[in-house]
């Protein structure tokens, strides 16, 4: 292991990875010496107004993290189906060896939406991230070697944020129960050295946030609470970029991390504080 390949040896698992911050984070963790098992559902979910993410886009992650010379194994997953999850991630851990970091990163954003967005988005948020770890813990206990888990959450899991629909309401409680989930596993993975923290990002410039709905349903936010259109960031900054979360997830999944476990990290702009 080189200062320029601090995770050599290592396998990252990977939920939300076609496009984003999930992209962002395979090929961080790739260029810092990590093989991937990247995963992504690449279909549509009835309550979301704007694309997620393709197959086409899974190809290309694939093609950006070889590029970086990791090995990548990809699957088209669904974080709320644990059984099809834990065979994608067996077939990856098959393949690449070993396991010794989860980021659970796969979200969606119902906002505007009714009783569909709220079991939509809690199901994706919240049980997908469980289901996440669920599958993924048994393989790094039984190793016996740590690891790092981070989930990512939202700067909307720490304060309450978006409007009075049942989508926004589900995603923001989903944030919250995220850190929820997040103290619970880094109290009980604690003693087999797993350690589990949370990011917490403001808006970041991804497809989610960066569409024709989500800009509307900000501004009808904005004109309901008669507050500021962009994200109310301290640091005068609309949106964060992917590469900045990116970058947190894989400080966090370092050894320069290795005694943080249980920690709410916003890379927010200081929105939080603001608040």
């Amino acid at each position: 292991m080189s200062a320029d390949t601090p995770l050599a040896g290592k396998v990252a698992f990977i939920t939300g990875a076609a496009r984003g911050q999930g992209r962002a984070e395979a090929i961080r963790l790739a260029s810092d010496g990590a093989d991937i098992i990247a995963i992504d559902l690449c279909d549509q979910i009835g309550s979301v107004a704007y694309p997620l993410a393709t197959a086409d886009d899974l190809t290309a992650t694939v093609k950006l993290v070889e590029e970086t010379g990791a090995r990548i194994v990809a699957h088209r997953a669904d974080v709320r189906d644990e059984e099809t999850l834990r065979a994608a991630l067996q077939d990856g851990v098959d393949r690449l060896g070993r396991l010794d970091i989860v980021v659970a990163n796969a979200e969606i954003a119902p906002m505007q939406s009714g009783a569909d967005g709220w079991r939509d988005v809690i199901d994706v948020n919240l049980t997908g991230v469980h289901n996440t770890v669920e599958v993924a813990m048994p393989i790094m206990v039984d190793q016996g070697e740590g690891g790092s888990i981070v989930l990512i959450s939202s700067a909307a899991g720490l304060i309450g944020v978006g409007g009075g629909d049942r989508g926004s309401l589900g995603y923001t409680a989903a944030k919250h129960g995220v850190v929820g989930l997040m103290r619970a596993y880094a109290n009980h993975l604690a003693p087999h050295s797993i350690r589990v923290n949370s990011i917490h990002p403001t808006g970041v410039d991804t497809p989610m946030i960066n569409n024709e709905f989500t800009r509307s349903w900000l501004k009808h936010v904005a004109e309901e609470l008669k507050a500021p259109t962009d994200f109310g960031n301290a640091l005068p900054v609309q949106v964060v970029q992917v590469e900045d979360v990116a970058n947190a997830v894989a400080w966090l999944v370092s050894d320069q991390a290795r005694y943080i476990t249980g920690v709410t990290l916003p890379v927010d702009a200081g929105m939080v504080n603001k608040r």
